[in-house]
């Protein structure tokens, strides 16, 4: 079959198209053109994001992981992709760790009997200039409201996020505020926006609109940002059961800053890109 192959995985329906640029070093060029035609859901592929497993910088690390929106554009950090490309090479290495680079650090992660993939996602960043904010501010109570949200806290897990609490996160029309909150003028590099409502001990409801992308069955590091904001709060301990629409993580922010984020992955079909999606032809 000709063609470049890649492999369709999702962490609860996050989805994502992988490429091996290791492999084959036309992915490792692509523009963010190139990358939202692949990731559009009618004319390419169709994926949240895009991943792209590059050779390792760091001698520490196993493997690169590069990551672009469905809009093409790169962002950062992307807990569900980081679980999914360790389970690629954790497979290839026949080991139950790896350690995976991203533009922003090295992520180490693990896997258990279980089927699950726990990655230490680094250090959590609550200093307005690190997440960043457009103006000094208390982080853990960002005076920013549009209609039924107010009062967020912005955390930062390698990309920007602001966490809305409210009583009911199903009855918030997040796909009319998201776009609005993502670009407003407090977040100079737009943000992740999430909804959530505390469900039961320790337990969270989340909704999110994931910056570049749109409402997504799940963000890991939405759900980081969500554990770690109603931890600040009082709201939860450290340790939380984050529900998604597409199923269930579990955060753990460690006393060091360091959180944990465990779940499932899965592989969905393998395939060939023709080469007209990358514009040749």
């Amino acid at each position: 079959m000709n063609g470049i192959p890649f492999v369709k995985m999702h962490g609860l329906g996050n989805d994502f198209v992988v490429f091996d640029g290791r492999r084959d070093p036309a992915v490792l060029d692509l523009d963010d053109a190139t990358a939202a035609r692949i990731a559009d859901r009618k004319t390419g592929v169709g994926c949240d994001q895009l991943i792209v497993i590059e050779p390792a910088r760091d001698d520490m690390a196993d493997a690169f992981m590069r990551i672009r929106n469905n809009d093409g554009g790169e962002v950062e950090a992307c807990g569900n992709a980081a679980r999914c490309v360790a389970s690629i090479v954790m497979g290839e290495l026949g080991r139950n760790d790896a350690i995976i680079e991203t533009v922003v650090g090295l992520l180490d992660a693990n896997a258990s009997t279980n089927g699950l993939v726990t990655v230490d996602m680094g250090q959590v960043k609550l200093d307005w200039r690190d997440i960043p904010l457009a103006e000094a501010v208390d982080t853990n109570h960002i005076p920013l409201s549009l209609g039924p949200l107010s009062d967020a806290v912005g955390v930062n897990v390698g990309n920007p996020h602001a966490v809305f609490f409210v009583e009911d996160a199903e009855a918030i029309d997040i796909e009319k505020l998201g776009p609005v909150l993502e670009h407003h003028e407090m977040f100079p590099e737009r943000a992740n926006i999430e909804v959530c409502s505390i469900v039961g001990e320790n337990q969270i409801r989340m909704r999110v609109w994931e910056r570049g992308v749109g409402v997504t069955r799940a963000c890991g590091t939405g759900a980081c940002a969500v554990g770690v904001a109603a931890a600040r709060r009082g709201l939860t301990g450290r340790k939380t059961e984050i529900i998604l629409d597409g199923g269930k993580l579990t955060i753990e922010w460690l006393p060091d800053d360091h959180v944990l984020m465990t779940g499932p992955v899965a592989t969905s079909f393998q395939g060939f890109l023709h080469s007209s999606l990358l514009g040749q032809h």
